[in-house]
């Protein structure tokens, strides 16, 4: 019984170091894959607001300056080119991402 329990937790810890693992880079730098699960969900909730058109690149003031993008961000906020970057990062497959077959995307 205590082996079953102890192969058990080892499963889930191994399956939550994993899933942490994904690193997705971008200009030289690597955010979380829930990171840009976040940046994605706050671009599509800007989109369908109309806050911005999804025809145009988001705007990296007004995107930067919100409270509720990550703070894994701040850094490529503070690049030049950060508007392409978050563009990029906006549109990254994450179904893709999450099985690796992504270039971006690392730590599988």
């Amino acid at each position: 019984m205590k082996a079953t329990l102890a192969t058990i937790t080892l499963l889930v810890l191994a399956l939550g170091w994993t899933s942490e693992a994904v690193q997705v880079e971008e200009n030289g730098l690597s955010f979380s894959l829930e990171a840009v699960k976040r940046l994605q969900e706050l671009t599509e909730s800007r989109y369908a607001t109309g806050l911005q058109n999804p025809r145009f690149r988001a705007s990296t003031v007004s995107l930067c300056a919100d409270p509720m993008l990550p703070q894994e961000f701040l850094p490529l906020c503070r690049q030049r080119g950060a508007s392409a970057s978050l563009t990029r990062l906006a549109v990254v497959p994450l179904d893709v991402c999450e099985i690796c077959a992504f270039a971006a995307c690392t730590g599988c």
